[in-house]
């Protein structure tokens, strides 16, 4: 009571039809996305394909004992989740910082961070799902010298300290 539904042949019917829920199939992801070297991205969610309006949505593929080259992502928010593989994310301005994520991790890259994803495996791909926080596949590449030992940093938060860390 009080809510009133479209009829099955109403043109609400027809506007949800055609602007509701969209199924992309795997098979049907667009590799026509802006590249880095050394890795294969495919575009599932964005304005062009969907009519998304705040964000990206894809998935991203590294050979196996592969490395992308430098870049950051603009003002966008990035979040990256481990399908399959051990991913190892380097950021900084000379990639001083390193650490690792696996199956069911999360990795959180904030605007602007020059990063660079490696795959720490030698003999299987690294396969992950890559949201964005805009509609747009904004990548910016980077020519940067790496330092040669990066320092390693233990995922932590106002909450969570590293028991590790003196911090």
């Amino acid at each position: 009571m009080g809510t009133t539904e479209p009829q099955p042949n109403s043109s609400a019917s027809d506007a949800w039809r055609d602007n509701g829920v969209r199924v992309i199939k795997s098979d049907q992801l667009d590799s026509n996305t802006a590249k880095t070297p050394g890795m294969d991205r495919a575009a599932a969610i964005n304005a062009a394909r969907v009519g998304a309006q705040k964000l990206w949505a894809g998935t991203v593929t590294i050979h196996p004992d592969a490395k992308t080259g430098a870049h950051h992502h603009g003002a966008l928010e990035s979040v990256i989740y481990v399908l399959r593989g051990r991913a190892r994310m380097r950021w900084g301005e000379r990639l001083e910082f390193v650490a690792e994520a696996e199956p069911g991790d999360f990795i959180f890259v904030p605007p602007y961070v020059p990063h660079q994803e490696i795959n720490a495996s030698t003999d299987e791909p690294l396969e992950c799902v890559l949201v964005r926080s805009d509609s747009e596949a904004v990548v910016v590449n980077l020519d940067i010298e790496p330092v040669e030992k990066p320092d390693t940093v233990h995922w932590v938060d106002p909450i969570h300290k590293d028991p590790g860390s003196l911090r």
